[in-house]
């Protein structure tokens, strides 16, 4: 089944034209994504390891994310991404965006959540997810150097601002 996205302007304005995920969009417009960091009381984040079998970064560290489906707001993906991919409900008490990041054709709000998860009873979704892990911002930078993380552009940023509460 096809997964349809609003799209937005620059000014993160709805168009009120929605597209089919992998539908090329047209100069100006854009689609949300969420990227969702889960930070414990220890200052270590919760992140997981991609399926080998995913088009994007296979067998690679990463963050919590997607794109917020037709329908969605940011907070309404970022509780169905952290469902759907780790089994667990995100507090949205203690959520909030650190920062956006524009893209050629996304625009990525960053959510930092600072919540203790326990993480043996995350139930991964296997199409997509094959490990979790908590790891410290020195342990992700050195994962990212090594190749073994995805390179988010921002993380030197959301490391300095995201400290612990």
């Amino acid at each position: 089944m096809p997964e349809f996205w609003d799209v937005y302007d620059r000014n993160r304005n709805k168009t009120g034209r929605t597209a089919i995920r992998g539908e090329k969009l047209a100069p100006g417009e854009f689609h949300l994504v969420v990227h969702i960091w889960i930070m414990n009381s220890n200052g270590e984040y919760l992140i997981q390891k991609r399926a080998p079998h995913v088009k994007g970064f296979p067998n690679m560290w990463a963050t919590t994310g997607g794109a917020a489906v037709m329908g969605d707001d940011s907070a309404a993906a970022c509780v169905r991404e952290t469902k759907e991919e780790l089994g667990i409900i995100p507090d949205m008490e203690k959520a909030e965006i650190a920062f956006t990041v524009f893209r050629e054709k996304s625009i990525s709000d960053v959510w930092l959540i600072r919540q203790n998860v326990d993480i043996t009873k995350c139930v991964l979704q296997e199409e997509e997810v094959s490990a979790v892990k908590w790891a410290t911002a020195e342990e992700i930078l050195s994962m990212a150097n090594r190749g073994e993380f995805v390179h988010y552009r921002y993380l030197q940023e959301l490391f300095a601002s995201a400290l612990p509460a």
